[in-house]
């Protein structure tokens, strides 16, 4: 049966993009598919029956906007995030999607993410789809965002749920771990032939992710330095600092093109906490010490904390500040099982949410018995 399905897709970074390609792609050509997104540059290649459509950032200003004091100074439900007064590319975006709305009839809205417009299609009574991400989600805002949902798309594995998810929210849950991300590692071997590197070398590699301000250097020279055996390269966003004494053995590689084969062909990995380069690593299975970025909500916090949990990685709470740090850290990472690792990552995790979003589609079309949390 066909079905009309929008899907916003927020423009930080790259992993919203990449997984929402995935489900669209994995859909029966025979839906009808439009991504919401302020970038258009940031997708893969998408199927012929999915198309984009650009909106204004809900999170910038707009070029040449003047803040009116007023305006500004008004209160923010506690039920909303990120709405200021008096920004018409927000009031442009809600526009096109709630237009959308009224002439394509929607079977399922999927928002990844933004509370405001799951509850926007709540309003609107359009079926809603949210996707879940780690944090401190319980406030009034993310809440509303989820009891408004028809579902919740998790893009990880349940091993790797958060212990204070209500059971109202579990029980509409579809858990995709590592969904949109290559799960198809390189031979260690291979990648090294590949890039370049020695067989023989004892890598170690840190990566950082793109969502923002990078990785800072300062603690990896004293890592480098402790073990000068040890090549250590970065890839990345590495955010420099004056003090910092490189030694030789750290090589700052910058942007790359193919972090796979970088991640295949080291040794041990020290990376940051975000959703594309979790899954990344934990399919290669390495010797892994994960350590927070930054983000709204505690998001990376919460997941090395899971990480750690699952015994999936060692989760520091901040970077070493001492050699006897790395070490230590480095100690039990050497006891990680590489099978729990892969263990959160499913090669099918695209095709199995794309039958779950058809079936939730088709259930809201033809109104069988069945009750909804019963569809999974």
């Amino acid at each position: 049966m066909s079905h009309a399905i929008g899907y916003f897709v927020h423009h930080q970074g790259r992993g919203h993009a990449e997984r929402a390609a995935a489900v669209v792609n994995a859909l029966d050509a025979s839906c009808d598919v439009t991504l919401f997104c302020a970038r258009t540059d940031i997708f893969p290649s998408l199927a012929a029956n999915v198309r984009i459509q650009a909106i204004p950032s809900l999170f910038e200003p707009p070029a040449g906007h003047i803040d009116r004091p007023a305006l500004a100074a008004t209160r923010t439900p506690s039920t909303l995030h990120c709405a200021p007064l008096g920004w018409p590319s927000i009031t442009s975006a809600v526009a096109t999607i709630t237009q959308w709305f009224a002439t394509a009839d929607p079977a399922l809205f999927i928002t990844d993410v933004s509370a405001e417009l799951a509850q926007l299609a709540r309003i609107a009574s359009v079926p809603c789809v949210v996707v879940l991400q780690h944090g401190e989600r319980s406030d009034p805002g993310h809440v509303a965002a989820y009891e408004s949902a028809l579902g919740i798309l998790a893009p990880y594995a349940a091993a790797l749920e958060q212990t204070d998810r209500p059971a109202w929210m579990l029980g509409k849950t579809h858990y995709a771990p590592g969904l949109g991300v290559p799960t198809t590692m390189p031979d260690r071997a291979e990648a090294r032939d590949t890039l370049g590197l020695a067989h023989d070398a004892d890598i170690v590699l840190v990566v950082s992710g793109g969502g923002g301000t990078g990785t800072p250097a300062p603690p990896l020279t004293i890592g480098a330095r402790a073990e000068p055996d040890a090549l250590w390269l970065t890839i990345g966003q590495i955010e420099h600092q004056w003090h910092e004494t490189a030694p030789g053995n750290l090589r700052h590689l910058g942007w790359v093109d193919d972090p796979a084969n970088y991640i295949a062909a080291a040794d041990r990995i020290v990376s940051s906490a975000g959703d594309t380069t979790v899954h990344m690593i934990a399919a290669a299975g390495r010797p892994w010490i994960v350590i927070p970025e930054w983000r709204y909500f505690d998001e990376q916090v919460f997941k090395a904390r899971a990480l750690g949990k699952a015994g999936a990685a060692v989760a520091l709470d901040h970077w070493p500040a001492h050699a006897a740090a790395w070490m230590d850290a480095w100690r039990r990472a050497a006891l990680i099982d590489p099978a729990d690792q892969r263990a959160l990552v499913d090669a099918t995790a695209a095709q199995g949410c794309a039958r779950w979003l058809e079936t939730l589609a088709t259930h809201v079309s033809s109104d069988p018995s069945i009750p909804v949390r019963d569809v999974q």
